[in-house]
């Protein structure tokens, strides 16, 4: 066979490897027609990888950060989920919004896509229980409001819940409520520190680095340690909520599901 022929058999093999290799990819998000992890345990995990990877600019509850914008009320840049996939994945040009970590897997993406359209998912859900019962069960029998802040009264040692609804449907927060030790993040750790004198200080892990740490105590007051300076301390990795069935009856429990989904961001 001469060289000629040789080459016109391999030239269109060789040039489909170059192209594959050379060419412009196209976007991972066009290879699904859609989203195939939408999930209540795939928004969970996307949460997860959202507060991982995002919440630094975006804030751990995606309502915003120092350095990214507040995505529980839409997405300035993208209306389609194929689009919001591009965005996370590939980042925006010219702007401080980069892509995801390029060890993140596709499906990933896909999740903290699905996790972003549960926040802003504010649609009427029909329940059990009555909102305004359960917003005095919230002040008063349950004490929730001894930690939680809403609309900028109550406490500081557990989440602030005035648009819980956009970020938790009913059946999360019955799972926040009922097993709160299921998903403890290490933003609501509990650090027990023994100092040099032997005394205990046990609060909120505030922060923590390599040398020092910083917690809240049950009467909201900061402490700071240098680790070279203390005994020892544990990190508690429960949460400090207690099961709210053991405290409430299961049709209070109703009522304060209503109460908290109906904490929602009003539609401007």
């Amino acid at each position: 066979m001469s060289t000629r022929s040789l080459w016109a058999i391999v030239a269109p093999i060789f040039l489909a490897a170059l192209y594959l290799t050379t060419a412009p990819a196209t976007s991972r998000a066009q290879e699904a027609a859609e989203n195939q992890f939408t999930t209540s345990l795939d928004i969970r995990m996307g949460r997860r990888v959202f507060q991982q990877q995002c919440g630094r600019c975006h804030g751990r509850d995606a309502g915003g950060g120092e350095l990214g914008p507040d995505l529980t009320q839409g997405f300035r840049n993208s209306s389609t989920d194929a689009g919001l996939f591009n965005i996370i994945r590939e980042g925006l040009p010219n702007t401080q919004m980069i892509g995801i970590s390029r060890r993140s897997t596709d499906q990933s993406v896909w999740m903290i896509v699905s996790y972003l359209n549960s926040l802003n998912n504010t649609e009427d859900v029909d329940l059990a229980g009555n909102a305004t019962n359960g917003q005095q069960l919230f002040s008063g029998k349950g004490n929730c409001s001894s930690c939680h802040m809403v609309n900028g009264t109550g406490g500081r040692r557990g989440p602030e819940l005035s648009q819980v609804g956009n970020r938790r449907d009913p059946d999360e927060l019955i799972s926040d409520l009922r097993t709160p030790n299921e998903d403890v993040t290490p933003r609501w750790w509990t650090l027990r520190v023994t100092r040099d004198d032997g005394a205990i200080v046990e609060g909120l892990r505030m922060s923590e680095d390599t040398f020092a740490m910083r917690l809240m105590d049950e009467n909201e007051d900061l402490w700071s340690f240098s680790k070279s300076n203390i005994r020892s301390y544990d990190r508690v990795k429960t949460s400090i909520m207690p099961a709210i069935g053991d405290m409430l009856t299961d049709s209070e429990v109703d009522d304060l599901i209503a109460y908290l989904y109906s904490l929602r961001r009003e539609e401007s």
